[in-house]
């Protein structure tokens, strides 16, 4: 049975086609030769505005599916309901005439077919019989409620303490998912997955006050909500975290422990999975949105690796360093001078380059985000086997998006590598980048808050390289450290595709990437056991970056002394984050267009 959105939406679809099928005639006879222009612009404006509606109501449709005060409802029936809704979706925008709607229209629509098609290939492939990766997972993900929830009144308060009394039920379905994956073939490794349940234990403790679920009511109480009640909500939430949320993650933490960890599957390739090497192909297409083989991407990252090894070389001369190259990672690796002390001096380390790129940004970017970014450590629950650091951005207009520097065993977070990080994970990267994408007024929501990862992850990376220009990398390890983050993305080209689709071990892929990079051998781990248990995502960031960079040599070609740095990274990023083959149409379009107006002045 279809729901009212399906026959609103299959309504519009029928409208749409009407539309592009009328006004055929209108008195040949009278009609002045601007007729056929002036009913073709008609039909485009009434094509847009059909898709328009068509388009929104499937996304609000969709952002509906599961919402509730309670936690989504993870059963089978439930489950399985919201890929059919979202298979129908999908059905009806494919039916579009895509090439009667304006420019923009035809990008909104591949943004919100890229959505759907994820959603529905994820249900295809069983995704949700392993919803956990080395990082994290649907236990951790909870805490993200925290700061996710806005509480304006005294029924938000009360709607999140409902909330957290669904904890144990959602905790048990996704639990029932982790068996079902199980018994099917599916799960995650067991070499990837080694402490994983310390992320699960992080949630279990003695005092309820100490839980990140009663952080709420750690701040000052709000004028709205009486002392009484402030007192009560505090009560109750310290009653359902002891009696209801700590019992749900000690029996997901004895799960974890006794049975999923010691029966999950020894290998470590997606091609090992049940359909498994179609699998892989599809999230290759997901994350990088080409159409390229595992065996076409590990081939360009073995020549990447190559040329960045040669430009490494000549970066170590300056160092005066003598010796191999593996002498020189042993040395930065072990020499405590290139380590911070403290986890307040990796911080303010970080601030500074944050603030000190700040300072660069209009020399480089005629637009700006509104919106501030902070500066704060991983959250401990999750920094153990989290990454070296990440951009939590938001939404909510009274949040800022945070810059999450990983301050966990500090002897393993090299302070020559925080500059490249830095500009990654903050400016001119994620923060600016993801910001001026939310911030587009002008764009439907679900253009504005969809994420291609081979957009982001590849302007991040440039925005590294961009550095240069800007005057980070002064000191030859600093640049060494810039280098081995490039060659990280490189060498992820090879070890991904390696253990994914070309029998590579966990052992193997480590060693390539140790000895190619500067990175610790904890982050080595860490980012190992990352890419086992997320397959193919790894791959976007070298593959966005090259793409970048080639259209800028492009665009520097093609202008010469015309070319505007500034409305070069407008041309990328006015758009907000699309898949690699429309960022390549645009631009070039823009190169086109402007050698024609050179041309012509």
């Amino acid at each position: 049975m279809r729901t009212p959105s399906s026959y609103l939406s299959t309504a519009l679809v029928a409208a749409l086609a009407v539309t592009l099928s009328g006004c055929a005639s209108s008195g040949a006879g009278t009609a002045s030769a601007d007729a056929p222009a002036a009913t073709a612009v008609t039909r485009a404006a009434s094509a847009d505005q059909a898709f328009s509606e068509l388009a929104d109501s499937i996304y609000q449709a969709y952002l509906n599916q599961g919402r509730g005060v309670e936690l989504t409802d993870m059963s089978p029936v439930a489950v399985t309901a919201r890929a059919e809704q979202q298979r129908q979706w999908l059905q009806q925008l494919q039916q579009v005439p895509v090439a009667e709607l304006s420019r923009q229209q035809q990008i909104n629509h591949r943004m919100l077919v890229y959505r759907l098609q994820n959603a529905v290939d994820s249900y295809d492939y069983n995704d949700h019989y392993q919803p956990l990766n080395a990082e994290g997972g649907f236990h951790s993900n909870l805490s993200f409620m925290v700061s996710n929830t806005a509480f304006r009144s005294a029924q938000d308060y009360q709607d999140y303490l409902t909330r957290l009394q669904s904890i144990p039920r959602y905790l048990e379905q996704q639990t029932a998912w982790l068996q079902r994956g199980l018994a099917a073939g599916y799960s995650q490794p067991q070499a990837a997955m080694k402490g994983f349940e310390e992320s699960i234990s992080a949630y279990i403790v003695q005092d309820p006050s100490e839980s990140v679920f009663f952080a709420p009511f750690t701040e000052a109480k709000p004028a709205f909500v009486s002392d009484q009640q402030w007192q009560q909500f505090g009560a109750r939430a310290q009653d359902i975290i002891d009696d209801e949320v700590v019992p749900a993650y000690q029996q997901l933490f004895n799960y974890m422990v006794m049975d999923y960890l010691p029966n999950s599957r020894t290998s470590i390739g997606a091609s090992e999975l049940p359909n498994g090497a179609d699998y892989y192909q599809n999230r290759i297409k997901h994350y990088t949105t080409l159409d390229l083989t595992p065996a076409e991407i590990h081939q360009m990252g073995l020549a990447e690796v190559k040329r960045i090894r040669n430009e490494m070389a000549l970066v170590i001369e300056k160092t005066g360093f003598e010796g191999s190259f593996a002498e020189f990672t042993d040395y930065l690796r072990s020499d405590p001078k290139f380590y911070p002390k403290s986890a307040e001096e990796l911080l303010q380390y970080a601030s500074y380059i944050a603030k000190k790129m700040d300072g660069e940004l209009p020399k480089f970017f005629k637009l700006l985000p509104r919106q501030p970014y902070g500066i704060a450590p991983v959250p401990a629950e999750i920094a153990p086997k989290y990454t070296t650091g990440r951009y939590a951005g938001t939404g909510r207009d009274d949040r800022a998006s945070f810059y999450w520097v990983n301050t966990y065993a500090l002897e393993r977070r090299p302070l020559y590598q925080m500059e490249a990080l830095t500009l990654h994970e903050a400016v001119p990267g994620h923060h600016l980048q993801g910001a001026l994408a939310r911030e587009m007024e002008d764009l439907p929501a679900y253009r504005r808050h969809t994420y291609i990862s081979a957009f982001g992850e590849g302007w991040g990376l440039y925005a590294e390289w961009l550095g240069k220009e800007a005057g980070f990398y002064q000191d030859p390890y600093s640049d060494f450290g810039r280098l081995s983050y490039e060659m990280w993305r490189a060498a992820r080209l090879v070890v991904d595709t390696g253990m994914h689709a070309m029998g590579w071990s966990r052992d193997q892929a480590m060693e390539f990437m140790a000895s190619n990079t500067a990175l610790s051998m904890h982050n080595v781990q860490t980012e190992i056991d990352r890419y086992i248990t997320w397959p193919g995502q790894a791959l976007s960031y070298k593959l966005g970056e090259m793409l970048i960079r080639k259209l800028r040599i492009e665009a520097e070609d093609a202008l010469g002394a015309h070319f505007d740095i500034r409305e070069f990274h407008h041309q990328v990023l006015k758009n907000g984050s699309v898949p690699l083959d429309i960022l390549e149409q645009e631009v070039r379009a823009w190169i086109d267009a402007s050698v024609q107006t050179q041309a012509n002045s």
